[in-house]
């Protein structure tokens, strides 16, 4: 049965769950086995170049899987492609866990990210398929809360479980969860979408895929995403190399990036039920900047190293007013493709994180300038892409 679009009504809370969940898979993922790189490379008798190969074989298989589940479920609707791919992704996952070889775990992470990668790109075509205006801005601001902090908290949740359950251990808690999302899909998502309805109009509606209103909005979202990869990648070596900080406090200052964000994002999903949405998007991008700029000026002036702590602060945590907001302003401009246009977000927002991540660490351990510099990149190419937007999209989302 499908449901219709409901402009101005608010996401029911077990899909938004359901959908935060969907989100929050592939960047656990990603970070949790981080710290089991070590262990990984003894015991499967490989070099550290072949351990990182298995985080790059599911970094690409996330990318290119949301190319591949977004315009499939614009034809053949929302629920079977998540369902197949969810399906696949439980036997990939548990593959990684017994896996004899790093071949074999590289080939079954490439899988699980390909396969992992249908519910990011099929929840946020949900919102969009059954919320509209400010209503979505609203979902999709709450659902960065969990899908924001999950790559931020993962490699700390990882740290510990490694040293209890082991790399094999760690790859189980991920099959649970994928398991999680296929009983909760299941029980809670139903058809949204009617392809025959997206089949004879779909050849114009991909024409406002290369509109300033979509590209605008996509371009200040993954710029941002990779402002956050910036400072997840190089957080221990700042944290830790140059402030002099153990594992504990290095802990609780990541915790406390990640309550900012998560505050953020809930503050940003009440500010959109009274305020513009590209207003409060681009209150949060002026606070990024700010945050980056004062981080840039400490680096640079050669002030003390845990100075960086409250500029990082304000920079990470008001990337929660921009997440959710300017995914809601872009896929407003494409609700009749909306899988093909967040799997278009998606995939670029992968592809920047995975560029900056190494660049941070370019100048070695000992300085946060190549830190500062990407973060300073990051944000002035997202702030140029809500420029370009224009105030017209939102006309487009507060219909």
């Amino acid at each position: 049965m499908t449901t219709p679009t409901r402009a101005g009504r608010s996401v029911p809370v077990p899909l938004l769950l359901t959908i935060a969940l969907l989100s929050a898979v592939s960047p656990l993922s990603t970070d949790l086995y981080l710290a089991a790189f070590p262990t990984i490379l003894a015991e499967l008798h490989t070099t550290a170049t072949g351990v990182q190969l298995t985080l790059t074989a599911f970094l690409v298989g996330v990318a290119l899987g949301q190319l591949v589940f977004g315009p499939l479920s614009d034809r053949l609707g929302r629920v079977r492609p998540l369902l197949v791919g969810s399906v696949v992704c439980v036997a990939a996952s548990a593959l990684t866990a017994v896996a004899p070889t790093i071949g074999v775990l590289t080939a079954a992470r490439f899988v699980q990210g390909l396969t992992g990668a249908a519910g990011m790109v099929i929840g946020r075509a949900i919102i969009s398929d059954v919320a509209a205006g400010k209503a979505a801005a609203r979902a999709f601001s709450l659902m960065m809360i969990v899908g924001g902090v999950a790559p931020v908290v993962a490699p700390l949740l990882g740290g510990f479980l490694v040293g209890w359950i082991g790399w094999r251990g760690i790859f189980w808690v991920v099959t649970g969860l994928v398991v999680a999302m296929l009983v909760a899909s299941l029980m809670v998502i139903r058809e949204t979408h009617r392809p025959e309805k997206a089949t004879a109009g779909g050849r114009a509606d991909l024409r406002v895929l290369a509109s300033r209103g979509y590209l605008g909005h996509v371009v200040t979202m993954a710029a941002g995403f990779a402002a956050l990869m910036a400072y997840i990648s190089a957080s221990p070596f700042v944290y830790q190399q140059m402030m002099g900080f153990g594992p504990v406090p290095y802990g609780v200052l990541f915790g406390l990036n990640a309550v900012g964000i998560s505050t953020c994002s809930a503050v940003a999903a009440r500010l959109t039920a009274t305020h513009r949405v590209r207003a409060v998007l681009g209150a949060g991008l002026i606070g990024v900047s700010a945050g980056v700029a004062a981080l840039l000026i400490l680096v640079l002036s050669g002030a003390p190293a845990r100075w960086y702590t409250v500029a990082i602060f304000v920079a990470v945590s008001s990337l929660g007013f921009v997440f959710g907001n300017s995914t809601a302003l872009a896929l407003a401009q494409a609700r009749g493709v909306a899988g093909t246009a967040s799997a278009l977000m998606g995939a670029l927002q992968f592809a920047l994180g995975a560029v900056v991540a190494p660049l941070v660490g370019i100048a070695g351990e000992s300085t946060a300038l190549p830190l500062a510099v990407v973060m300073a990149c990051a944000m002035a190419v997202s702030a140029t892409g809500f420029a370009v937007a224009g105030r017209r999209s939102e006309m487009v989302i507060t219909a």
